[in-house]
């Protein structure tokens, strides 16, 4: 009986959500602190936004996927997953996809 009662746990639709302490994160990139939000966009593949910092301009892209990608002036620096790892600028959470419950990983 226990292990149909963890099965039914796995076979549970769960949402993962990324947050993203933007500014910090910039701050960790560039070594420049007070970076700002001007711009916003969605689409069905990524969040996007627009950051400025004086005269630097910063461009992220999150996607659905859990990768990232950052450009500060034209110049990449970050391409890659946000998901791979544990930061101190991206926090994972966990919820039930039907309740919106959140899920407590131990």
């Amino acid at each position: 009986m226990l292990a149909n009662e963890h099965q039914q746990l796995w076979d549970t639709p769960v949402v993962c959500r990324v947050e993203v302490d933007l500014p910090g994160w910039l701050e960790q990139l560039t070594g420049r602190a007070n970076w700002e939000l001007f711009a916003e966009e969605e689409d069905d593949a990524f969040v996007g936004f627009a950051m400025r910092q004086g005269q630097q301009l910063a461009e992220i892209r999150l996607y659905h996927s859990g990768y990232a990608v950052v450009d500060v002036d034209g110049e990449s620096l970050f391409d890659g997953s946000l998901t791979a790892g544990t930061s101190d600028w991206a926090h994972l959470s966990y919820y039930q996809a039907d309740s919106g419950e959140p899920i407590v990983l131990n």
